[in-house]
């Protein structure tokens, strides 16, 4: 073997600076991959239906939401109420079994009592300026909030899926809402 004859492999090996540039390739490749695992997770369970319980579960999605948080909110049962387009405008304030109402049980179960007390909270919504429970969905949905439907109580209670906002995701089942409850950081059931 003859020693005039250069090494081929050192002549190919790359330059000091080249090696930087592909280690600051990878390490902003990284970077981005992983930035995204970053990103903290709310999952929230949403079971009822009535005017005063919509009101939590939206107000949470869309604080989460404006924090940078990502947020789906599974809505089962009557929690699928807030989510109809139509019956959403129309919840019920329930005054039977609430202690916080300004009225006793005995007066509260009298017929068209839910009726008064539902016009006193709207009143006190519009008076405050509150959001509407439909203000509330468009603006989680602007903010990238995922509303879920339960596939099993859209069949059981036969909802039909055109009757939801426009970008609730149908076909949701608990399987989903289960991985995707693990993946959070925060879990709330409502």
């Amino acid at each position: 073997m003859s020693t005039d004859t250069p090494d081929a492999s050192v002549d190919d090996a790359p330059s000091r600076a080249e090696l930087a540039a592909r280690v600051n390739e990878l390490e902003d490749a990284l970077a981005e991959a992983t930035s995204e695992d970053d990103a903290k997770k709310m999952s929230i369970i949403s079971t009822k239906g009535t005017l005063d319980m919509a009101y939590p579960p939206l107000i949470l999605a869309s604080t989460a939401a404006a924090f940078g948080y990502e947020v789906t909110v599974f809505h089962t049962f009557w929690g699928l109420e807030i989510l109809h387009e139509e019956r959403s405008k129309n919840l019920k304030l329930s005054s039977v079994g609430n202690p916080n109402m300004p009225v006793p049980n005995a007066v509260a179960a009298l017929p068209g009592m839910d009726r008064v007390t539902t016009k006193m909270m709207e009143k006190k919504i519009d008076d405050n300026d509150t959001a509407t429970i439909e203000e509330l969905i468009e603006t989680s949905l602007d903010m990238g909030v995922e509303f879920q439907a339960c596939q099993m109580t859209i069949d059981l209670m036969d909802y039909d899926e055109d009757d939801f906002y426009d970008g609730v995701t149908t076909g949701v089942g608990a399987a989903t809402a289960l991985q995707d409850m693990a993946e959070a950081d925060i879990q709330l059931l409502v």
